[in-house]
């Protein structure tokens, strides 16, 4: 989750004017600065958490590695005050994730037991909780759905489209095989993916990335499901 004004949903409007006290009590859960390099662990899936990190700005990735050797990447973030580890917080479930710090970060860690004892003290700020934890759940919900009902081939196109408009959650990687592995498959089925788009006109392949051929006909593709 962000901490920021929420901008959607039931209490956005309420919380623009509440933000303050939000920022100030979370803030104050902070107990130390902690630098991670690019590659190390802020969290691991697994993991059982017993603070929270929040990471000011910087870039961080995301994935599930499964018993049978596969991986998902959920992507990557450019992070502006996301708080990681708040679902965690209130399930005491183990860290679903692994989330990697793709640059240098600076981030705050907040023990959980600190958190607990704010929140009880504000109460409200459970609220805040929970409304950006619900907007984070849904968005998720949409990427895993979408990724499981879809081909590869949509998906890939419903990205590069999204990508253009700048209203995903996530982004993606620069090397292939983290890109089939965000799409939730092989290199190869990548590669074949990319190539049905290629030959549909829509994309091409430059300088090592997907660029737009046709906008108005991906658009089309992303609304109808279909070639």
């Amino acid at each position: 989750m962000q901490l920021k004004p929420l901008t959607q949903g039931r209490y956005s409007q309420e919380w623009q004017s509440d933000y303050p006290l939000v920022e100030r009590v979370l803030l104050s859960c902070v107990s130390e600065q902690r630098c991670f390099a690019p590659g190390e662990a802020l969290m691991q899936q697994g993991q059982k958490l017993n603070q929270l990190v929040l990471v000011p700005s910087g870039k961080i990735a995301m994935s599930y590695s499964a018993r049978n050797g596969r991986n998902f990447q959920l992507g990557t973030l450019k992070c502006d005050s996301q708080l990681f580890g708040e679902m965690e917080f209130f399930t005491q479930y183990p860290c679903q994730l692994d989330i990697l710090a793709e640059t240098t970060l600076t981030c705050g860690i907040i023990p959980a037991d600190k958190l607990q004892q704010a929140l009880g003290e504000h109460p409200r700020l459970a609220l805040f909780f929970a409304s950006a934890i619900a907007i984070d759940y849904q968005d998720t919900v949409d990427i895993f759905t979408r990724r499981m009902l879809y081909p590869i081939s949509y998906n890939i196109a419903y990205d590069l489209y999204h990508q253009q408009l700048d209203d995903l959650p996530v982004s993606g990687f620069n090397k292939g095989y983290l890109e089939a592995e965000r799409f939730g498959t092989t290199a190869r089925v990548y590669r074949r993916a990319i190539q049905s788009l290629e030959d549909a006109g829509l994309v091409r392949r430059s300088k090592g990335k997907l660029e737009i051929m046709d906008l108005k006909a991906l658009q089309d593709f992303v609304e109808q499901g279909e070639l």
